[in-house]
């Protein structure tokens, strides 16, 4: 197992290094660059002359990005010039970070509960309400999120008033908030009408964000649990009288979930992305809007950390699926 973990952490660490050399190189080449961002596109000469040689702009690129890994490393990531001009890259992600989190994690939890339970419920019901929720999974996957967003703050927002169309709960002046995560520090208060509150911003956002997870958990927990109810192993438990929760636990859901386990590691992986178009829609302050953001006001400080941010992300999930998988199935510890 230790041969196994050291492995998939050598890859990562090869995959991390190669995507950003590629990332580095690929934001110096945009037009424009960081020195338009900080002075402006009219700046003399001298002015441009003495930042080059300030940010170190006038040395090799591959010394540029050695210096710069090791600056990431130790958590000097620069200097925002738009979404939060003048403040350190590291202050903008932990201040926006425990947003995201808490949206990312409440869509993976509900996109994961509810595709798992209503992929087994479909399989087992085959020719009821299979068709409608295979026809649910399809929209859910061909509908963009940010079109989903749209479509959820105008029926529920502005049509209704039921939620609120945008923002994040501010519960700063009425209980602490040690977390920055709303639903965690409401409920560490005992709160009941900040949870409340934090639950109505939520609501939206989160629902956008988990319809794609749910569509692609759905779907893969219905084909394995169909599959796995075909196999032998099943029919002999029926045979024995084995009640039905305990082939639903031991047997089926354990052997179909394999798979499962790993495209919820990859859905956790890519709710990053979602954000960006989510927060965006919803107007709320996480990463995914100051990732948005920095698009557009080319704060390439911003940009370039939380690329890597999210590609480190990334590797660490996987490599904890894997780890995970191959504590489910030893045979996938075989090189």
């Amino acid at each position: 197992m230790f041969r196994f973990i050291l492995r998939r952490t050598l890859q990562a660490v090869v995959t991390f290094a190669a995507l950003t050399a590629i990332l580095f190189a690929w934001l110096r080449s945009l037009p424009g660059g960081p020195l338009d961002a900080l002075l402006g596109e009219n700046a003399g000469p001298q002015d441009r002359a003495k930042l080059v040689e300030s940010l170190g702009l006038d040395e090799s690129l591959w010394t540029q990005y050695l210096r710069y890994l090791g600056r990431f490393w130790t958590g000097d990531l620069g200097v925002s010039t738009g979404v939060w001009r003048g403040a350190p890259v590291t202050e903008v992600i932990l201040t926006r970070a425990p947003a995201t989190i808490e949206l990312a994690l409440c869509a993976l939890i509900i996109g994961a509960v509810l595709g798992i339970a209503a992929g087994y419920w479909a399989a087992t019901r085959r020719g009821t309400f299979d068709v409608a929720f295979l026809g649910f999974s399809v929209l859910g996957l061909a509908v963009p999120v940010f079109f989903t967003g749209f479509v959820l703050k105008y029926v529920f927002a502005v049509r209704a008033g039921w939620l609120p169309p945008s923002g994040r709960a501010d519960l700063s002046g009425s209980i602490p908030t040690p977390t920055g995560l709303t639903l965690l520090d409401s409920l560490l208060a005992g709160s009941g009408a900040a949870f409340t509150e934090s639950l109505r911003f939520l609501t939206l956002p989160t629902i956008a964000l988990a319809i794609i997870p749910f569509a692609v958990i759905f779907r893969l927990t219905r084909a394995s649990v169909a599959e796995t109810l075909q196999q032998d192993f099943i029919r002999t438990a029926n045979s024995k009288g084995l009640r039905n929760p305990t082939i639903a636990g031991r047997h089926v859901l354990r052997n179909s979930l394999l798979p499962v386990i790993t495209v919820i590691g990859l859905q956790a992986g890519g709710l990053f992305a979602g954000a960006v178009l989510t927060e965006t829609v919803f107007n709320y302050r996480g990463l995914g809007q100051s990732m948005a953001l920095a698009f557009s006001t080319r704060d390439y400080a911003v940009l370039q950390a939380l690329i890597m941010l999210a590609a480190v992300l990334y590797l660490v999930i996987n490599i904890v699926v894997d780890i995970a998988y191959a504590l489910c199935d030893p045979r996938v510890r075989t090189p």
